[in-house]
């Protein structure tokens, strides 16, 4: 067994437990979210010792080169010192623009957008509130044409940020950001290719911004939304559908998006379909050879609905996913 030497004291791991889990169990705070290696909140740094190379994925190359790792990731396999990471090398302080909700249970978050900030509409963030919770959302905002940053947060019941973000968070509140993640997001090799994005929820958040860049720089294919729900309202309990009325007003105006809200519950009005997104989307597009297909929402329709695209044609290298972990403290 490995000994992880924390701020003075020294931590015996168990087989195969990571850095996070020994010091979790210690009853040691540190933070994190995602806990599957995605999200970066849990960096730590290795004063003493080697991390191992699976955990420094995705980090940039002047991050490893200073013996930066995840923790969640991190098996260590020998003794390792480690400690917190220079606060100001991994987040970015902001504020707090407007907080206004889109449906009962999808609140908006727009941040002032920091001096510099750079990232691609569909990339992700992670989000601490001034309660020192962490946690990563999708942005949807297109940074070509709105100065601030647009998160959308789902409330889970009990949950620790998207409750903060429900009852608590106002215009003017003092947040931190971690620089943008991810590769769900547009690039315009072919404009004329036909692009299908699939969402659930929240999941519509970073397909929001993907259409209106690609729809910005040109793309000239048909596109296709795919957006679904279990109910039209929205209950805790559910993912009720939001900016409806925005996306009817964006079909209306461009001739090759169309959108497809899907209700796969109780009553469904005429103008909206009957069923689970995905499935419909799969219905109506038999062959998706040469399509971009983008898959963003529930953990477990993401990882089918990849699949199913790549049996109906798809590229592996076309079909961008970004699944949603939601766990009972979001």
């Amino acid at each position: 067994m490995s000994k992880i030497a924390f701020e003075g004291q020294k931590y015996e791991t168990e087989s195969n437990e990571s850095v996070l889990d020994c010091l979790t169990r210690h009853g040691v705070s540190v933070k994190s979210s995602c806990k599957a290696g995605v999200c970066q909140s849990c960096m730590m740094v290795a004063h003493e010792g080697e991390p191992p190379e699976k955990s420094q994925a995705g980090l940039k190359s002047v991050l490893k080169a200073q013996n930066y790792f995840l923790a969640c990731a991190c098996v260590p396999k020998s003794d390792i010192h480690v400690g917190l990471p220079d606060k100001n090398l991994v987040e970015i302080e902001t504020t707090i623009q407007a907080v206004d909700l889109l449906n009962p249970e999808v609140v908006r978050l727009r941040l002032v957008r920091p001096e510099n900030y750079e990232y691609y509409p569909g990339q992700y963030l992670t989000l601490t509130n001034p309660h020192d919770v962490s946690r990563s959302y999708s942005i949807a905002s297109v940074p070509s044409e709105e100065n601030y940053i647009e998160l959308h947060i789902r409330r889970v019941p009990d949950g620790q940020m998207s409750g903060w973000a429900h009852t608590e968070a106002k215009a003017g509140d003092t947040v931190h950001i971690s620089q943008s993640h991810g590769e769900c997001f547009y690039i315009q090799d072919d404009p004329q290719q036909p692009l299908l994005l699939i969402g659930t929820g929240c999941g519509l958040a970073p397909l929001y911004g993907i259409i209106r860049e690609a729809l910005r720089q040109g793309h000239s294919g048909p596109i296709h939304l795919y957006h679904g729900s279990r109910t039209l309202s929205g209950q805790l309990t559910s993912n009720g559908l939001y900016l409806v009325d925005e996306l009817r007003a964006l079909e209306q105006s461009c001739d090759h998006f169309f959108y497809h809200p899907c209700i796969s519950r109780g009553h469904v009005p005429e103008n909206m379909r009957q069923g689970r997104a995905n499935d419909m989307a799969l219905e109506d597009h038999k062959s998706l050879t040469g399509w971009s297909v983008y898959l963003c929402g529930q953990e477990d329709m993401v990882k089918t609905t990849k699949t199913k695209a790549y049996l109906a044609g798809a590229n592996l290298q076309d079909i961008y996913a970004d699944p949603f972990i939601v766990t009972p403290s979001c």
